[in-house]
């Protein structure tokens, strides 16, 4: 008998490892795209100057701000999404979609406002050197120009990806980053009859990019290509519903932003070089690992929003758990990997020894945590498949401020231990955010959350009789 039941289980995790790797690779090549992208921003950048690095390095600090903004939303459009395909409520998965992406146009107003009267304040506040906010300043404010159109993409990608197809916006993302990327270099270097336009010309390629991705994804949602379809707006249950999910993911991003903004100080206190190379070792984890990460926690949302339109929240538990071990074990290897070419993988960004040496610590700082932010992004995105997004932005707060922050600031600068502080604050931040979301995860509060939310809006078999 207890043979029987291992086989079972056995059975039913492969299963679900199936379904989460089908799911998850096309989010993964998507996001190997995207972060190449980035990654290319800042190789290019390399080729100019340390202080190119550290100007398109701050400057993204406030370019995540529309990206949060855009996953807050999507988190709404893809927990709705996922649950209304999984009970079949079609009329009321195209009402959160369409309320999701309008929300999202409205809402890059602000940040086009801001990126056009504040870059190069934004920059200076941080402490950087003049030449760094010149550059930061220029990036900066091309890409804000058009965070409507990076909300789009971002909104309309989780709600397709909510009704089980993930490959669809891999290919529309993955074509608008190609370009992006041949862009960046072309117009950064001025190859054939381009100019020369260094910065501003890797500014240019991003929002290029990002307004082709978004006016295609509004052809495939109008068109017969996608299940989903627009529709009139009249459900106030949905709106409410999209704001009380998409508000504390908006809320994990402005934390980070508060965060960033001393961190990055603190960093800066150590050289310039310092705060380059954290951008590097970042990038290092960001493109080599992070895409695993964020394909798992998007398969995990899915398949556990799914199972719960179901009417099956024991599935969803059950699938939760599944998709972390997968992440555990692939993600963790990798990390490993990273650990061990760290110093080599570097070089790819700069050729500065003092900026090399300290990258090479922050890739490793990376590579460790690298098992921990996989395993906390499954959980966060097996919570939020149920319509809980407020214990990572709890875990997020706690983080930053005691951990990031609080072991940064009094190791780093008032025990003058330096930026070995910075390397292990890493570390523990993520450790602390698994402990507090995977202790929320066990208690099963957030299955009948969303159970509850179906409810609310008439999406459970039965809720209409």
């Amino acid at each position: 008998m207890p043979l029987g039941i291992d086989s079972a289980l056995q059975a039913r995790v492969f299963a679900v490892w199936r379904r989460v790797f089908d799911l998850s690779w096309p989010v993964m090549a998507e996001q190997v795209l995207r972060t190449l992208m980035r990654t290319t921003d800042l190789v290019v950048a390399g080729f100019f100057s340390p202080a190119a690095v550290a100007a398109v390095g701050l400057a993204d600090i406030y370019g995540r701000l529309p990206l949060w903004f855009g996953l807050g939303v999507g988190d709404g459009a893809i927990a709705l999404s996922s649950q209304d395909t999984g009970s079949g409520q079609v009329a009321n998965r195209n009402e959160a979609v369409t309320q999701a992406l309008g929300l999202g146009i409205l809402a890059g107003l602000p940040f086009v406002l801001f990126g056009l009267v504040g870059s190069y304040w934004a920059i200076g506040i941080l402490g950087a050197e003049a030449e760094t906010v010149r550059l930061g300043g220029l990036y900066l404010a091309i890409i804000m120009v058009t965070a409507p159109a990076f909300h789009v993409t971002m909104i309309a990608a989780r709600s397709i990806q909510g009704t089980g197809d993930t490959r669809t916006p891999m290919y529309v993302n993955a074509g608008a980053n190609a370009i992006n990327i041949v862009l960046t270099v072309t117009l950064a270097f001025g190859l054939g009859p381009f100019p020369e336009l260094s910065i501003v010309g890797i500014a240019l390629a991003t929002a290029v990019g990002d307004t082709l991705a978004a006016l295609t994804f509004l052809l495939i949602i109008h068109s017969s290509v996608s299940d989903l379809s627009f529709v009139r707006p009249t459900k106030l249950v949905v709106a409410r519903q999209l704001l009380v999910i998409s508000a504390p993911r908006i809320a994990e991003g402005i934390t980070e932003l508060i965060a960033e903004f001393p961190f990055n100080a603190i960093l800066l206190t150590f050289g310039t070089e310092v705060n380059a190379a954290y951008h590097i070792g970042r990038r290092v984890y960001q493109q080599l690992s992070s895409p695993l990460s964020r394909g798992y926690g998007t398969a995990a949302n899915i398949i556990c929003g799914q199972s719960l339109g179901r009417g099956d929240p024991e599935e969803a538990y059950f699938n939760g758990l599944a998709a972390a071990g997968i992440a555990v074990l692939t993600v963790g290897a990798l990390g490993a990997g990273i650990f061990a070419t760290a110093e080599w993988v570097v070089l790819v960004f700069t050729r500065d020894p003092a900026t090399i040496a300290y990258a090479t610590d922050f890739a490793r700082a990376y590579a460790i945590a690298t098992v921990l932010i996989a395993l906390y992004v499954v959980l966060a995105g097996s919570l939020r498949g149920g319509s809980e997004t407020r214990p990572p932005f709890y875990a997020k707060v706690t983080g930053a401020v005691f951990f990031l922050l609080g072991i940064t600031y009094v190791f780093g600068v008032q025990l003058e231990y330096g930026v070995v502080a910075a390397y292990v604050a890493i570390v523990a931040d993520w450790l602390w955010r698994n402990l507090f979301v995977g202790a929320v995860y066990l208690r099963k509060g957030w299955l009948e959350r969303g159970t509850a939310m179906m409810h609310e809006r008439g999406s459970l078999t039965g809720d209409d009789d």
